[in-house]
Order: structure tokens, then C-alpha cells, then sequence
């Protein structure tokens, strides 16, 4: 670690049971050269990736809609989402992932992908990286039903909606996955579809 500001860094495991909560205790120091302790709770859940998938041609993306607990205890009324295809990588590279991903989850099987950015969703409290690739697809690609994997309990539905009907659901609060958001104004801005 290489910021001369941070120092005497303590790491406590407070919960490992799903994913890791840490509380770390550590010496900051201030612009005046003082020192202060400061204690941070870190959740680490491993790294992931996400991919918007979009059929220039049919002026298409393809989404999923699943059950998100943590939203529904914090006000989203059904606790459905509709997001890109996205997953922890789990040992493998960014694109291998999204690929697998995208076949477990939508049921296309891609090759080509383009990573075009990758973003810290939560830093104040999450260390998940999140590496953000779009992909072309065509009806050829479809290899199965899609849903997720079986021993995930995801239960996903694919969507597939027009460009344009995709953008409107951020405005009217269809939307509301902060990777989809971004990836959907990167096809916008980048005229992908």
C-alpha cells in the first residue's frame, strides 16, 4: 500500500458467513500532520463483472429481472430488479466471466466482448471492483432458456427490450441498478444501438 498517510493498519473478520465484513483500525493523518484513529467496516465480496448485451441490427438489449433482498428491506415495494447480466468473478479473468455469466444467466453464448470501463460501486463500504463490458448478440447465439444456475437459487427472467424503451425505464424509475444505468448511457453515448 503506498499512501504515506495511512499507517498501523489493524484488521478484525466480524461476520464470515455469506461473504466477509472486516473492521479495520488505522492511524490517518490529517492535513496539519496530525495523526487520528479511525475504524472503517469494509465488505468484501470478491470482485465481478457485468455486460451489456445489445442487438444493433433489432435496436435491442438484453436484461434480466431477479429478487434482490437487500432492496426490498430498503424500499423497493416487490424487491425485483432488472439488471444487466453480471456475476463475481470467482477466479476467473473479467470476460471469461461475463461470457459464462451471460450463458448461465440469458442463455446466449457470446464470444466477443469489450470491456469499456471498470468502477468502485460502493467504496465508502464495499471493495468489489466492477469490471463493466457491452457485447453484441444475435438470435443464432441462443442456446438455452438462460435463467441462472440451478444452484444459485437466482430464479432469473431475460428481457429482451428495445433500446429505447430500456432508457425510458431509468426516467420512470424502472431502472434502477447503478451498472445497468451506467452501461445503458454508454451504448447511448457511444450510439451502440
Amino acid at each position: 500500500m503506498k499512501n504515506k498517510n495511512i499507517r498501523n493498519i489493524e484488521k478484525e473478520i466480524l461476520s464470515d458467513n455469506w461473504y466477509t465484513l472486516n473492521k479495520y483500525t488505522f492511524e490517518y493523518q490529517k492535513p496539519d500532520g496530525t495523526w487520528e484513529t479511525q475504524n472503517r467496516e469494509a465488505y468484501d465480496r470478491g470482485n465481478g463483472a457485468a455486460i451489456l448485451l445489445y442487438n444493433a441490427d433489432k435496436g435491442t438489449v438484453v436484461l434480466t429481472k431477479q429478487f434482490r433482498m437487500p432492496t426490498y428491506v430498503n424500499g423497493n415495494e416487490d424487491g425485483m430488479m432488472i439488471e444487466v447480466c453480471a456475476g463475481l468473478l470467482d477466479g476467473d479473468n473479467p470476460a471469461d466471466c461475463v461470457r459464462k455469466e451471460t450463458e448461465e444467466e440469458t442463455g446466449y453464448k457470446i464470444n466477443n466482448v469489450k470491456k469499456v470501463m471498470q468502477t468502485y460501486m460502493s467504496p465508502g463500504s464495499v471493495t468489489e471492483i466492477l469490471y463493466l463490458f457491452v457485447g453484441e448478440y444475435d438470435d443464432s447465439m441462443k442456446v438455452s432458456e438462460g435463467g441462472g444456475a440451478a444452484d444459485e437459487t437466482e430464479n432469473i427472467e431475460v428481457l429482451e427490450l428495445a433500446f429505447e424503451k430500456a432508457m425510458d425505464m431509468i426516467s420512470t424509475g424502472g431502472i434502477i441498478d447503478a451498472k445497468t444505468i451506467i452501461l445503458l448511457q454508454y451504448a447511448k453515448l457511444n450510439r451502440l444501438v
